[in-house]
Order: structure tokens, then C-alpha cells, then sequence
């Protein structure tokens, strides 16, 4: 449920709909005001603040949704 949820975040903020859950977020043209972005939908949608830090240590939809799923049930 984390992988759709990212991968359609990420779809929707870089403009693409063929982005694959092993595809990295900079080879796909991601930079800062997109990551940015894609930190606040994380924030909104799903709960998790995700620091930029990670999302360099976790360029993919399958690596960031493993660290996403690794910190817990989101509280609303």
C-alpha cells in the first residue's frame, strides 16, 4: 500500500506515469523544488516527514517506501 502510495506521488510531481519502483528519482530529472514536493505530499498524504537526507539514501519508490513502512503506522 506504501509502494502505490509513493509511486503515485512521484508520478504525479515528476509528470511521468511509467515510473517503475526501481527507478531512481534523479535519473527520472528529479531535483530540490521536486523533491521539496514530493516531501510535503509525503507530509500531507501520508503522514511521514521524510528528511532530505533519506530521500538521497533512498532515490527509488521501493526504497523510500521500505524506510517509510520501517517507521511506523502513521498517527493522524
Amino acid at each position: 500500500m506504501t509502494v502505490e502510495a509513493v509511486r503515485a506521488i512521484w508520478c504525479r510531481e515528476l509528470q511521468r506515469d511509467d515510473i517503475a519502483v526501481d527507478d531512481d528519482f534523479f535519473a527520472l530529472g528529479g531535483q530540490s523544488v521536486i523533491m521539496a514536493r514530493i516531501q510535503g505530499a509525503f507530509l500531507e498524504e501520508l503522514g511521514v516527514e521524510v528528511p532530505a537526507d533519506q530521500m538521497f539514501l533512498n532515490p527509488t519508490v521501493a526504497s523510500i517506501s521500505a524506510y517509510i513502512a520501517s517507521l511506523g503506522p502513521a498517527t493522524s
